[in-house]
């Protein structure tokens, strides 16, 4: 399996909090769902800033063996001024999608997502829910190499939830890479291959479910998390 993303942070932070991470080192590979799992304030998503490189206070190496990959923020972001179908122009036009195919692929994803009703409308009458619906939609619509996500399931219903995790499976099938920050334990403990889990900035344990649960002596990956860091506490 090839990897399509090493990440090596010696140290990441910010002016005020200059190491929040040290030695975090993870990869992504072709065709897997790796999963980065911690508390609030373990550092997750100064990991994923770090790997995107909107952190300017990081030292270490970030090497992408593909260059197509989609980010989904925990926060929807959107261009106040552009309807929903104008950002999925805007994608289509920055990706080099054929217009023909980007009304396909966009008016399936739209239909799946049950925002074909608003595609003309602003994304910021939108809820928080239709928001980050229309973020998956962007991402997938882009068939990327890999795919960076920040706490994905915020704000979406059951039925979204089981559609974007099927949608997911099948990217990885597609030979797809996904890095996948979540709290969503038990989802996660069923879709991800590899799991990196994280506390106080540093990373506790690495590998599969059932690696973890040797190692832990435990059997959910929930069991497995808070053994390790109670483990890191004593």
């Amino acid at each position: 399996m090839g990897e399509l993303l090493n990440a090596n942070i010696i140290c990441a932070g910010y002016a005020d909090r200059p190491k929040v991470l040290s030695n975090v080192s993870l990869s992504v590979g072709a065709g897997e769902i790796v999963g980065l799992i911690g508390a609030n304030g373990a550092g997750k998503s100064t990991a994923i800033k770090a790997i995107l490189g909107l952190s300017r206070d990081m030292e270490g190496d970030i090497e992408w063996n593909e260059s197509a990959f989609a980010y989904i923020p925990e926060r929807p972001s959107f261009y106040d001024e552009l309807t929903l179908w104008e950002h999925i122009e805007l994608i289509s036009s920055l990706r080099g999608i054929r217009e023909e195919e980007c009304r396909k692929r966009a008016e399936l994803l739209l239909e799946e997502f049950s925002l074909t009703s608003v595609k003309h409308d602003l994304p910021s009458t939108f809820s928080k829910g239709m928001q980050q619906k229309l973020m998956l939609v962007q991402a997938f619509l882009a068939k990327p190499d890999i795919y960076v996500i920040d706490e994905p399931f915020i704000g979406l219903d059951p039925i979204s939830t089981k559609l974007f995790t099927d949608m997911l499976i099948s990217e990885k099938e597609r030979g797809a890479g996904i890095l996948m920050c979540t709290h969503v334990l038990d989802t996660a403990e069923k879709i991800c291959d590899r799991f990196y889990l994280m506390d106080k900035g540093s990373l506790l344990l690495q590998g599969t479910l059932k690696e973890l649960q040797d190692e832990t002596g435990s059997c959910s990956l929930l069991d497995c998390f808070y053994l390790a860091v109670r483990g890191s506490h004593q």
